[in-house]
């Protein structure tokens, strides 16, 4: 199939096809686009059903769109936040009459492990409780208030204290590589060992934050909030730009389905939760 195309800056359209290339070349004054399909040669006067087998899989979509449109998601893998109880807790107590629990006595403290959100605390016979796993600060603060309210539920005089959040991971990916040995012989804050790490460490001091940063784009961040993440993304960022190289076609697609796979996946519930733990998700928020 070949149309023609006068040169008034007008542009061919797309027939939708991702195998579809296009050659331009001047015939008497105009731009004669000749259109090649690798696969099979769609023509405009068959049927339905032949244009129908030209069309591309929405997975092959989707993928082509993120590579024509990179952006920069700011993923948080994980929330750590402490807080205390104000009351002495005996474990072994907690390990006979809770759910979900874990006993280990050679740590002197007890897991204890909610559903939603997936998070794991922590426990202390102090009295002194630390959850991780949530992916949010609201989320991080919504399980500590659970794990309280379940320690209430088995008969301690819990008050909900000293709530903070300590730590957040986070984690994005450049639209492009980065040549970082060019990087750290540039900036002194730079700490590249090859031989004991792959990334380059980068830390700083406004916002807090260390960063680790690897060549195929990816950046790992650990700040004390999230809003100190996404500081410390936008602070690196032109500094590793003057640093970048161009990924290839297979690079780009790569990525592009690894990060498909990424949002795609749904987190699966866990079965074997008790329903005492579903009950405990079910209380109210302004409790203190």
């Amino acid at each position: 199939m070949a149309t023609v195309v006068q040169k008034n800056g007008i542009k061919p359209l797309s027939n939708g096809n991702s195998l579809v290339h296009h050659q331009m070349q001047n015939i008497n004054g105009y731009e004669h686009v000749e259109v090649l399909n690798d696969n099979t040669e769609c023509d405009s006067q068959q049927n339905n059903e032949q244009n129908d087998s030209c069309e591309p899989d929405s997975e092959q979509t989707e993928i082509e769109q993120i590579i024509e449109e990179p952006e920069i998601d700011i993923v948080i893998n994980n929330v750590v936040c402490s807080f205390s109880v104000r009351c002495h807790l005996n474990l072994r107590e907690i390990a006979l009459s809770g759910t979900n629990v874990e006993y280990r006595k050679e740590n002197g403290m007890v897991t204890m492990k909610l559903r939603r959100p997936y998070t794991t605390a922590s426990i202390w016979s102090s009295g002194k409780i630390t959850c991780t796993g949530a992916t949010s600060e609201d989320a991080a603060k919504q399980a500590a208030r659970r794990f309280a309210r379940c320690l209430q539920k088995l008969g301690f005089n819990t008050r909900f204290n000293n709530y903070r959040v300590v730590n957040v991971l986070g984690t994005c990916s450049m639209p492009f590589s980065i040549r970082i040995s060019s990087f750290s012989a540039r900036h002194r804050e730079a700490d590249y060992e090859p031989e004991l790490h792959p990334g380059v460490t980068y830390k700083l001091k406004s916002p807090k934050a260390t960063l680790k940063i690897f060549s195929t784009g990816s950046v790992t961040v650990t700040a004390p909030s999230v809003a100190d993440v996404q500081a410390a993304i936008e602070y690196i960022f032109p500094l590793v730009y003057e640093f970048r190289k161009e990924r290839t076609k297979e690079e780009k697609e790569a990525l592009a389905k690894k990060k498909l796979k990424q949002y795609g996946e749904i987190p699966l519930e866990h079965e074997e939760a008790d329903e005492a733990m579903s009950e405990s998700e079910n209380v109210e928020e302004s409790w203190d």
